[in-house]
This record gives C-alpha cells, structure tokens and sequence, in this order.
C-alpha cells in the first residue's frame, strides 16, 4: 500500500495531541512516529477494554497535530454518519415516537468514553444512557443490570465497558443478543463465524479496523493481513472479517520466532493487545498498514479520527437494532405446527383422548402465531396469560373474521357448540391452513363437579389438557370470588361502623392523621367530588359535609350485593348474617350465588382495558341509601383493591386445542342473569393474532335466542366488534324434541324416538323451531350457516333432511360435522362453508336503538326474538324500571334472564311457542357491566348437587398423580 493511497482514504485525518496524564500516548513508546518520509502508515488505538467483548477505540496518527480534535474530517467516519443519519431519519419516518437509545454499562465514573459515543450519537439523533458501577463490582450487579437494560424497551443497545476480568460469559451471555450491539455473546460471534451477519452484530472496533483496510485503491483480494497477539471476539471477529473481504488473514503471536518474518510479508500489520510491545519499523515492508489495538483496563483513547469511528459503528448497529426491534413489533405470519390426531373408534373417553395427545410447550404455540415472549405470563408448561400490551403493538393490523357460534334451543344434555366451535378451528388452520383461534368461556367448578361435566369440548374436538381447563386454569375465577367477597365484607363492615359510631369518630378513622398529616385518599376525593363538595382539606369540611361524606347510610333491605362460591351449595341461597355477639346485632338475611353469576364476572367479560375494567368496578351499584340514592363500590372504598384483585385475571389464557391450534379461555359469565360469551379481550386479542384472513370462533351461551341475541346487542355494543358469520349447531336429537317428541332429562335414558330414525320428528323440529333461530339471526343482518352435530344414532336420511330444510329455511349452508369423532377432518365442510359466508359482505344491525325507553327494549326483544303478543310488567317491575329512569340508567342494553329451555318463558313450551304474554316479574340491573336485566320467571343463581354428583367419579392416583373420572 503507498502512502498516497492511504491519504487520500483518510482525506484529512490528522493525530491527536495526548491528554496530560494518560497512560497511554497516541504513539507506542518503543516505536518512534513514522511519516511520509519512510512510507509507511501507522494506525494506533488507545483503548480501555478487553478483547474478550467490549472495543477499544482507535487512535490514528500520521505525525502532525490536529487543527480540530473531533475527529469527523474523517472520510470514512463521515460517509458512516451519514449513512446513519438516513437510516435515523428513514427510521422515524416510519416510527416518529421511538427514539433508539444506547446503554453504556462501565465500572468506573470516568467519562471519557461516554463524551466520546455521546458527540457520534449527538451526530445522528440517537440517545445514550451511562450506568455507573463500582470498580470492583460483582458479577451479580453486572448480570442485575442486564437484565433491566434487557427488559427495558426502550434500550435499544448495551454496551459493556468493563474490566476484562468482569466479562465472564455469564455476563457477556445474560445480555440479550438483540441488543448486543457490541457483538460480544456467544450467539453473536457464532453468528458472524457461521457468516450469518444478517441478524446478529458485528463488533464496532472490528468493522473500523475493517474500514481502514478497506480504503485503498488496490484490490483487496490476496493481500495478508497479519493479526498479533490477542485472543478472544475481536480477534475472531477481525479474522472472519478479513477473510470474507477477500484477504488472507494469518495469526501470531509475540513469542513466535517467525515473527519477523511473518511481518515482512505483510501487507498490513493489526497489533492485538500489544501493550507495551512492538514491532521495529525495520521488521514492515515499505507501504505496508500497522493498526495497534491496545486494550487496557482504563479507557483513555485520545479523541481520534478511528476511536470515532468505533463510536460511529456503534451507533450504526444500535440503529439497526431498534430497527429490528420495530419489526419484531410487527405482526408475524403464523408458523404453526398442528398436532396429529389418530382417531380410534370407538372413540375412548374425553380424558383418555386428552391424555393420550402431548401438547407443545405454551412459548412454542405462542412464538407459532407470533406472540413476543414478553407477552406471555407461563402457568406451568401448557397454559399462559397473554398481556394487553400486544392490542398496542398490533393497532395497526386488521381484525380477522368475526365469528359466532350460536345453537338452537338445546335440550337439557346440550346440542355440543363447544365441540363445533373446537371442531371448526381445528379444520381451519390444521386442514385448510387458515389462521384460526377459539374463544372460549371459562367453566365454573359448579357443573364440574355437579351435573353438567366440563367445557373443554369433547372426543376429539378439545381443549387440551381438559384437566386444567376444567380445574382452576389460572385462578380467574378464584380472583373473582376474592373480590367481590372483599365487597360484601365491606358492606357488612361499613353498615356496622356507621350504626355504632358518631360522625366525628368515623371521620376521624376514615381520615386518620399520620405523623401529624390527615388528607383524603384519591378513592375518597373522588367520592367528595360526587357528593359536589370540592374541597381537599379535610380541616375545611363543615359538620354537614363531614356527615353526608362518612354516611352511606345503607338500606339493610336494598343490598342487592351477595357473598359468591364456586361449588353448587342449595343451603347458601339464603342465609342470616351477623349473628355473633360482637356485630351488635346488625344481623340481616343475605345469599350466596354462584361465582360464575358475580357482576364482577360479567364485568371481566365485558372491559376492553384494565382502566375500563377498573371504572366499572367502581360504578357497580351494592346497594340503595334509606334516601335512595345508589351505592357504588367507591363510595365504599373498595374499587381500587378490587382492581388489584383483578389485575392478572383481565389477560386472558392461551391454551390449544388437540391439533394443536390456539385457544383463549377467559371469563364466563352465568348465561341466565348475565350475557353467557367469553370476553371482549380474548376476541380482540385473537383477530389482531391471526390476520386479516383469519378466524376467530367465539361461543355465545345457550340458545340463538338468548346467548346470540345477548352477544350482538351487548357484547357487540362494548367491543365495536361486528360479526361475520353465524354457526347455529343443530342435533337430530333436539330438532326431534322440537318436532313433538317426548321430554329429555339429564340422566335418564333417550326414549325410542330420538334413537331410532324419524323423519316426521325431524322435519318438524327443523321447520319451527331451527327456521325461528335462523331467522333471529337474519335480523341482525348475519349469514347462517347450520351446523348439525352428527351422533352415531342419526340416519343419512334424517342427516339429509336437516341439511337440505335448512337452506330452504334461509342458511346460506348447512353441513353435517363429525368432528366428536374425527377431530378437525371431521369438519372440513364446515370449515369451507363459513370461509365462503365470511367472503360476502355482512350487513349487521342492533335490534334496537339503545336511547329507546327500557319497557320498549323489553318489548322489542320478547316480540322479535321470542315471538311474544306481549310483556306484563309486574309491580315490582315498574317500580324498579322508574327508578333506574330516574338514576340516568335508561340507556343502558337488556340482559334477559329467562329459560333456556324454550324459546318463551314455559320450559317445557317447545318448537316455536305462540299466543303467550311474557311476564316481567323484576328488573335489576348491573351497573358496573353496563346492562339492566329483567327477570323472566323465577331464576336460581346458586345451583343445588344432584343425588349423584359427578364428584363420585372423580379421584386422583397419589403415586402418578393422574385425574380419574373426571369426564
């Protein structure tokens, strides 16, 4: 290489004075400086770290001084800023609010290098954090603050400026490797060996020291590059480099004996860990580079035109690295890998097929459908809540298709829409290879061990493993019990303080003075501000405001709050409380219900974000005051711990299905007094997940009448979500009950008529009451497609019948589904058929306009949905619909609270009743869920146990800890 050459690549780089008292001058001592006179050109670094990972900055000299110590008249280093720059801009451009950030790690105050990396990253835009440790910490604090720096997202780069002793591969392999931007992890420099420098980094003093070579007019290819000394990543990194660009690189070491040699017949010279070493001038050939890497504890490298451009290079990868951070924000295509299922037949019980299906690890399904690991919360090895924090970073993707599983009007076995909906999304994302998720409802231990068994589906149409399903999943419902049993204790507690307290003495505990301090807590100005007293002081309260604040002055006879359990208990429908000597006898007659049936359930089902779960909470009405005012869960206080309570159940559970495709199980409110679907979240989490042409399949509870006329005009009205398609699940057994064939009861055997074949049954079911539910489904503007559930005991004929009959009834298809029995291959058809009604535009519409008065909204849905003359309103029902007028909750939707049984309000009334008034016996409304729900009949909120529960059956093998009996 001839020195022209080289200046004119360096353009106007010029040397550096040294710093008074710095260890190391831009000149090695044991080599005088070498100018133009002789030829030759050398390339010298000062640097305060070891090979072993961090990079020493360069400092180059050609013997004169520098007119200016920035070092940016370097060419190189200026066509590296620039290139920064454009990416920067081209980077916010597209993402104006991310800004990249780099964190320098260092055991030392010293901030040479921090200046040094700060007036590059000034250059470009970029941000630079510097945490300070003690010279001699430990490896602990080191690996303590990687791993903040690693889940934080707003750092973008880690650079670890330590002692050589400090970098231990424990602490060089704890930082992650996408923030590696000095490219010093094992990850990062196999990736480079293997030649993979496409994803991982390369050290910033490797690519300068690159750089360097790099600029000459002459060819590259074949020239040597002498590496001496050093050992570690920037030596394999140089090595690599070098070799990829076409030059040979050879190694040595200062104890060679061919040393000289060596460096005679180089073409360039890089000088690794020298430190006080050399080679004499007289050892390089005329035109050859000398490049000294020094490394040394202390970074003190003079500010050069090279140390810069290190910095340069570090800036370049922290942008390519929040560049690639961006795109991993990104919605990813689905890489998933189904299960495959052998279907044996007959087909074994529920729980043998689960058990004999091995689900794949929950961060594998969740990197499948392009979930971020730190998106995921794990609860054990197949299970995992799913943080609101992806609804942020997928805003921008389109909602896939919206659909809902509805049925007709079961018997009381149950027609099997868990199992279609199961059965539906197995086909399509395991057989059609379209991106589907189920959303489902959150069983209660209630049926579980009482009559009904479990949710998860069933043959080869689950959820997997059916024993965690079934059995407290991830403590949702558990968390819901604890609240609002914290709720009912504060009604009781506050009830109590109030009847044995004056107004000074409550207020003196409700605001009490803390070393010498007394001030209202926010939950408590809140309060304040409703009651119109804006006053922040509590010494400025008058004596009128200090009672109406303590006071909520509770009717015992209004308190509409219950205690809930989740386990079927008769006796705690109603109970006395408050019988023991020390609650001065404020005894009053209250209940438990079941905790499925708490509003708080209905309001985990209906919240789109913790904030919006946290402002119903404290809107939930608990009672009336003796004056009639409502009370709410923050006029008790208590809405803030309930929030906390709840703070883990508002995410909702990835599970997976047999063949291995996503699952949400989140909420499930009771189906009678509440809505009966799963939750907003799940459902808007699910059609961010699988992509504009994907599915989500959501159950709605019971009937078309009751669980999908409920999810449109209440669940639909808290989402925004619209509705594609709608499945209505069929079975020849329940079209049969509805065509006149004699009762069904849970337990006994089927007659004769639903197992032999009967067409006449069969046509009758299907044009009453299947052409009604079909029908109430065209009234929001919804496709149908019919879905009949196959059993062993149905005919082709009787298969046949439903299928044709129902298009001539109006469903744009209808399949027959042998999915309990084949798994997803079984509902193949299915699948193809809702693709097709999800391809033709939706034309949905609300039932009602939510501003019409509440006695016309009950009277739209019970002439409409149920086919109802007329509504007789009750007394206690006027009343009751006054008062919520008066309170401002007549807008509010309804939520009827009727059988399920029949289509009116007469169980046994099958088919399609008519001539009926239905009778409004009472109004509630739950306030906090956002709905008001009149009572059709009498309705149960606490199941009772049968004779025979299905506790009999269940046990557990103590040695290998297996379920059995449980479905």
């Amino acid at each position: 290489m001839k020195l022209s050459i080289a200046r004119s690549a360096y353009g106007s780089l010029r040397n550096t004075p040294t710093r008074p008292g710095s260890r190391v001058s831009s000149l090695s001592r044991r080599c005088p400086p070498v100018g133009p006179a002789n030829g030759r050109l050398i390339l010298r670094a000062a640097s305060g770290t070891s090979s072993g990972g961090t990079n020493p900055k360069l400092a180059v000299t050609f013997g004169k001084p520098s007119q200016r110590d920035d070092g940016f008249e370097y060419s190189s280093l200026r066509a590296v800023v620039q290139s920064n720059k454009e990416a920067m801009l081209a980077l916010q451009r597209r993402n104006p609010t991310v800004q990249p950030l780099l964190a320098i790690i260092q055991a030392s105050d010293d901030d040479s290098l921090l200046e040094i990396n700060k007036k590059m990253a000034g250059r470009i835009g970029l941000n630079i954090t510097q945490i300070c440790l003690a010279q001699e910490c430990s490896e602990d604090e080191i690996v303590e603050e990687i791993l903040k720096l690693n889940e934080d997202p707003r750092v973008h780069g880690v650079y670890l400026h330590l002692p050589r002793a400090s970098l231990t591969s424990r602490v060089l392999n704890t930082l992650k490797p996408e923030k590696d931007v000095d490219g010093i992890s094992d990850l990062n420099i196999g990736r480079l060996v293997r030649g993979d420098r496409s994803k991982g980094f390369v050290p910033p003093k490797a690519s300068a020291v690159l750089d360097v070579l790099e600029k000459h007019d002459a060819p590259l290819e074949g020239k040597t590059v002498l590496l001496v000394g050093g050992e570690g990543s920037l030596e394999v990194s140089l090595q690599c480099l070098v070799e990829r660009s076409g030059m040979v690189a050879l190694k040595s070491h200062w104890s060679s004996k061919n040393l000289q040699r060596q460096v005679m017949q180089a073409d360039a010279v890089v000088l690794l860990e020298a430190g006080d070493m050399d080679v004499p001038p007289s050892w390089v050939r005329p035109g050859a580079a000398v490049i000294r890497c020094e490394t040394d504890e202390h970074e003190t490298s003079s500010k050069s035109g090279l140390g810069y451009l290190t910095a340069a290079y570090r800036t370049q990868n922290v942008v390519r690295s929040c560049s690639s951070w961006i795109k991993e924000q990104q919605y990813r295509p689905w890489r998933l890998r189904s299960l495959k299922l052998q279907p044996l037949t007959p087909v074994p019980s529920d729980i043998a097929i689960s058990r004999a299906q091995t689900p794949k690890p929950v961060d594998q399904l969740a990197e499948e459908i392009g979930l971020l690991p730190e998106e995921l919360e794990a609860y054990g090895r197949s299970k995992a809540k799913v943080r609101l924090s992806l609804l942020d970073r997928l805003h921008k993707q389109s909602d896939g298709k919206y659909v809902i599983v509805a049925g007709i009007t079961p018997t009381p076995l149950g027609e099997g829409k868990s199992t279609v909906t199961i059965g539906l999304v197995q086909a399509l994302s395991a057989h059609l290879k379209l991106n589907s998720f189920a959303c489902l409802r959150q069983p209660s231990q209630g049926p579980t061990f009482g009559v009904k068994g479990g949710a998860a589906g069933g043959g080869y149409a689950q959820v997997i493993p059916m024993e965690e399903f079934n059995l407290h999943l991830t403590g949702d419902i558990h968390a819901i019990t604890a609240a609002n049993n914290l709720v009912a204790a504060a009604i009781d507690a506050r009830m109590l303080h109030e009847a044995t307290q004056s107004d000074k003495a409550l207020f003196n505990r409700l605001v009490p003075s803390v070393n010498g301090v007394r001030k209202f807590s926010p939950i408590q100005i809140s309060r304040l501000r409703r009651l119109g007293i804006n006053k922040t002081d509590p010494a400025s309260l008058s004596p009128e405001e200090v009672s109406t604040f303590v006071r909520l002055d509770l009717d015992p006879s209004k308190i509409t709050w219950q205690r809930v359990v989740d386990t079927n208990d008769r006796f705690l429908r109603k109970i006395t409380v408050g019988q023991a000597s020390t609650e001065k006898g404020q005894s009053r007659e209250t209940g438990f219900d079941i905790a499925v049936a708490s509003e708080i359930m209905a309001i985990l089902a209906l919240a789109d974000s913790l904030e919006d779960m946290k402002n119903r909470l404290a809107r939930m009405v608990v009672g009336t005051s003796r004056s009639g005012q409502p009370v709410t869960a923050e006029d008790l206080g208590v809405s803030g711990a309930l929030a906390v309570l709840m703070k883990d159940a508002i995410k909702p559970t990835l599970m997976q299905t047999l063949e291995g495709t996503p699952v949400f199980v989140h909420a499930g409110p009771f189906a009678n007094i509440a809505h009966g679907n799963s939750s907003v979240l799940a459902d808007k989490l699910a059609l961010k997940l699988v992509g504009r042409d994907g599915f989500v399949v959501t159950e709605a509870g019971f009937g078309a009448d009751i669980g999908m006329e409920k999810f449109f005009n209440i669940k639909c009205r808290a989402s925004e979500l619209r509705p594609d398609v709608v499945v209505l699940v069929a079975t020849v057994r329940a079209l049969k009950m509805h065509g006149g064939g004699p009762n069904v009861s849970a337990g006994a055997p089927l007659p004769r008529e639903y197992i032999d074949e009967n067409l006449s049954l069969v046509e009758g079911g299907c044009r009453s009451n299947l052409r009604k539910q079909i029908q109430i489904a065209h009234l929001f503007g919804v496709p149908v497609v019919v879905a009949l559930n196959v059993f062993k005991t149905d005919t082709q004929a009787e298969i046949d019948l439903v299928c044709q009959t129902a298009k001539e009834c109006g469903a744009s298809d209808a399949v027959p589904c042998h999915h309990w029995a084949q798994g997803g291959r079984g509902s193949i058809e299915l699948a193809q058929a809702v693709n097709e009604a999800a391809s033709k535009p939706s034309n949905f519409q609300f039932l009602y306009n939510i501003e019409m008065p509440i006695v016309e909204k009950i009277r739209t849905i019970a002439q409409k949905v149920y086919g109802a003359d007329d509504i007789e309103l009750s007394p206690e029902a006027e009343a009751k619909i006054d008062y919520y007028n008066q309170q401002g909750y007549g807008s509010l939707p309804i939520c009827m609270a009727k059988t399920h049984l029949s289509l009116s309000h007469m169980p046994n009334k099958k088919g399609v009743p008519t001539g009926f008034v239905l009778p409004i016996r009472d109004v509630r409304a739950s306030i906090g869920a956002g709905f008001i729900y009149p009572l059709v009949g009498t309705m149960s909120t606490m199941p009772g146990l049968p004779t025979r529960p299905c506790f009999y059956d269940i046990d557990l093998d103590p040695v290998t800890e297996e379920i059995t009996g449980l479905f």
